[in-house]
């Protein structure tokens, strides 16, 4: 990401403290925004990400924000390492002798980049939302439910309560190798490519050019609060470009659905149907709070980046001192 050469176990490190940080500060805001993308219209939980949040404490408490929390801590770091050594790799074998690269030949390593990410990135995903949206499915049927028991005042006795059962990341991952095999983790690929790629395709090119800006000599690095900024308008940019994406793609890879919500048999069917019966407004829900997510956790590592902590900690080791 930046323009020194950083070794594969600093990229660890970076990767890992970056995406503490952010999980724990912007996750809630991630929760909101895959329930946002998944309700339909005519069975609306939440009608902004203020709203969702403050629906989700009082029905689950305070931790309920961080539902698949950790999912990502634990594949954060892998995705992250992958994502920045595929970027250093394709630019080392695209420049010659050692010359600038052109924009293009920029956007073609961010593509290399974007498109080896899903490898973690896809059963991550995944996972990740399966927990977030539960809560959102479990409210909507007590909903429903409380509904159906006004309505039918007459009948004898009080209906039985919905009950959410919770599910684990390990129980869902069983569950799916049980019953489809490891294609059951990569259910959405295609779409996680088609997401991930244009986003590192505008990202990467965009960071290195702001960047720059703040370099006031080729050879010295910009500024630490320079690399932030670059790192949080080129994210939340190119977040908020490949939102429509990250739509199909989140709707894609919910394997629950709510009471008359819609299933897809694809990413040209999913689109089809959200563009007839939702409006193309629809594509950009939940595109205020994937720039909010993604913005800082790009600005973090570039701060981390910048202060040099995982060559620090590198440099702690005995191993590294020899």
């Amino acid at each position: 990401m930046a323009d020194k050469q950083i070794s594969l176990p600093a990229k660890l490190i970076n990767g890992g403290i970056a995406g503490l940080i952010g999980v724990t500060c912007v996750f809630p805001i991630d929760l909101a925004k895959t329930r946002l993308q998944n309700q339909q219209n005519g069975q609306r939980m939440y009608t902004s990400m203020s709203d969702c949040l403050i629906k989700t404490i009082r029905s689950e408490g305070y931790f309920g924000m961080y539902r698949g929390a950790a999912v990502n801590l634990t594949l954060v770091t892998p995705e992250k390492a992958i994502k920045l050594a595929a970027n250093d790799f394709f630019r080392h074998h695209l420049s010659k002798d050692g010359k600038k690269l052109t924009l293009l030949r920029e956007m073609l390593a961010g593509c290399g980049a974007g498109t080896c990410q899903v490898i973690v990135t896809t059963p991550m995903e995944m996972l990740k939302i399966q927990l977030q949206d539960a809560g959102r499915i479990a409210a909507q049927k007590k909903l429903m439910a409380a509904q159906a028991q006004l309505s039918s005042s007459s009948a004898a006795g009080a209906a039985e309560p919905v009950v959410e059962t919770r599910t684990t990341a390990t129980q869902i991952t069983r569950e799916l190798l049980r019953s489809k095999g490891i294609t059951g983790l990569y259910k959405g690929l295609g779409a996680t490519l088609l997401r991930d790629v244009p986003f590192s395709i505008v990202y990467f090119p965009l960071f290195a050019n702001l960047n720059k800006l703040g370099q006031k000599d080729p050879n010295v690095k910009a500024p630490f609060y320079v690399s932030f900024l670059s790192g949080c308008v080129a994210g939340s940019t190119a977040a908020v470009a490949v939102n429509p994406c990250d739509v199909i793609k989140t709707r894609l890879q919910s394997l629950q659905r709510g009471v008359n919500e819609d299933t897809y048999s694809g990413i040209l069917d999913c689109t089809k149907k959200i563009w007839q019966k939702e409006g193309p407004t629809a594509f950009l829900k939940g595109a205020y709070c994937r720039a909010l997510v993604i913005a800082p956790l790009f600005g973090i590592a570039q701060v981390v980046y910048f202060l040099g902590i995982a060559e620090f900690l590198l440099d702690m080791l005995p191993k590294h001192r020899a």
